[in-house]
């Protein structure tokens, strides 16, 4: 699951980009300035911060430079409305990984996100298998002994994680802040009962192992 900081003055902006980016099965907060912006990174991890250069508050450029300077994953793409050749060096030179002039097209602003995210993690490979399910990432398919299973984002996500680290358990928390967002209740049982649907759809034997007082894990290779 990637995990997105968008950071974007402009309201209706930002939280079309969380919409999109949920609906892309991506675990998404939303911050309107840059003092925001710079608390969240304090305390979260995310894979890819989404950055509009001219923030108030905390200037984009100055958040783009703490970042550079601390050599966090977090992977930033910035946005600004100043589409010259000049701007767009100036932005990379403060340390973004990558540089997005408004309008774009949301599509493209989606490949780029999932190009820096596969920058920020650890290598997975392509598919995952694991006990006769083969999951694909990029085309967002599961298979189990060669029958398509129709999991939902959430499901999806938390099949993912499991499976990208078998044999380690991950703890409801640990599952809860990789494919869920800000939004979720930390309170909530959420992962208990999208985690009691994911099971039902795979079917038996059963793959997913509840480790007591643990969590969950799905057995290594």
């Amino acid at each position: 699951m990637v995990r997105v900081l968008v950071a974007e003055d402009f309201d209706v902006l930002a939280h079309s980009i969380g919409t999109g980016l949920r609906r892309e099965g991506m675990a998404v907060d939303v911050v309107l300035d840059g003092t925001d912006a710079t608390e969240r990174l304090a305390v979260t991890r995310y894979d890819v911060l989404i950055l509009d250069r001219d923030l108030p508050g905390v200037h984009g450029d100055e958040i783009c430079r703490r970042l550079a300077e601390t050599r966090t994953d977090t992977r930033v793409l910035m946005l600004t409305a100043a589409a010259s050749i000049e701007d767009r060096v100036d932005g990379l030179a403060l340390g973004a990984d990558d540089y997005l002039p408004k309008p774009f097209a949301f599509a493209e602003l989606v490949a780029r996100v999932r190009a820096l995210a596969r920058r920020a993690t650890p290598p997975v490979p392509p598919i995952l298998t694991a006990e006769g399910i083969t999951l694909d990432p990029a085309r967002r398919t599961v298979f189990r002994s060669g029958r398509r299973l129709d999991l939902s984002p959430k499901e999806f996500a938390l099949l993912a994680c499991l499976m990208a680290t078998p044999g380690l358990v991950l703890s409801a928390e640990e599952l809860l802040e990789r494919a869920w967002d800000e939004a979720a209740d930390p309170f909530t049982s959420a992962v208990k009962h999208t985690m009691h649907r994911l099971r039902a759809k795979l079917g038996d034997p059963p793959v997913i192992h509840t480790v007591r007082e643990g969590g969950y894990r799905i057995a290594a290779p």
